[in-house]
């Protein structure tokens, strides 16, 4: 479920001499992939031609996830801050709505099994290993609507915030459908009859995942910044539907440019 078009412009969050943060769209790509070799448009691209010189992503995030994404202005600030991804010292959070009433809180301790890109399948013709793989969540908020979306009269869902405390590829997706709350507008590891609720009876034809916050150490300066993305207007229009708009507005403030 992506979103066909994407803006001309880049949101930006933050710049400074070193390091620029985007509020990335989803269904659009960070930098080209196999995987997608129809598409000709991604975040790097359209962010270096806003720019008019070269940036360096530190991290990504999937197609279909919206939200906070990094970029260095020079390769030694790119090696630092994914050196800083790479060491777990980044906090990231994310906002998603997902099936069912979600615990109030835990800790999804669960390994997965790594999953290449397609480019990367001649470095890895061995079977996939198994990594560790750690995520909080916390329940904001749920709500229990009055229709039968699948085998029960009445259906259910939450407004949960996800920290990964480690970086596995899909990880928070996976994760979610560990615990039976699959994340709303996820293909590959979702419930397609919920996902098909969100798209015909409320319009959001997405993935309700977005990367809403991040704190890191400045690479040149050493202060420990704060940045954050609004969840964007799906997010708030459901708030709105279902009754979640004072558990969201604090996620809803742009960093300051």
């Amino acid at each position: 479920m992506d979103i066909p078009s994407v803006p001309t412009a880049i949101d930006i969050l933050y710049r400074d001499d070193s390091i620029v943060a985007i509020n990335k769209p989803g269904g659009l790509l960070v930098h080209r992939s196999p995987v997608d070799r129809h598409e000709t448009r991604f975040a790097l691209q359209l962010l270096r031609d806003q720019l008019g010189r070269r940036v360096y992503p530190v991290h990504r995030l999937d197609k279909p996830t919206s939200g906070l994404l990094l970029f260095a202005l020079d390769p030694t600030t790119a090696q630092i801050l994914a050196a800083q991804f790479a060491d777990r010292s980044v906090e990231k959070a994310y906002l998603a709505i997902v099936r069912g009433w979600c615990p109030e809180q835990g800790r999804i301790d669960h390994p997965l099994r790594e999953q290449p890109d397609a480019a990367d399948t001649a470095a890895h013709r061995g079977a996939p290993k198994v990594q560790a793989a750690v995520t909080d969540y916390q329940r904001l908020a749920c709500v229990e609507l009055d229709v039968a979306v699948d085998r029960y009269p009445r259906t259910r869902y939450s407004l949960v915030l996800l920290r990964p405390l480690t970086g596995r590829r899909h990880q928070l997706r996976r994760h979610m459908k560990h615990i039976s709350h699959p994340i709303i507008g996820d293909a590959n590891h979702g419930k397609g009859v919920h996902n098909r609720f969100f798209q015909q009876a409320l319009g959001c034809d997405r993935l309700l995942l977005a990367s809403v916050a991040a704190r890191f150490t400045h690479p040149h300066t050493g202060q420990r910044l704060h940045l954050r993305a609004p969840p964007g207007a799906e997010f708030d229009s459901l708030a709105a539907r279902f009754g979640w708009t004072a558990e969201l507005e604090p996620f809803s403030a742009r960093t300051p440019d």
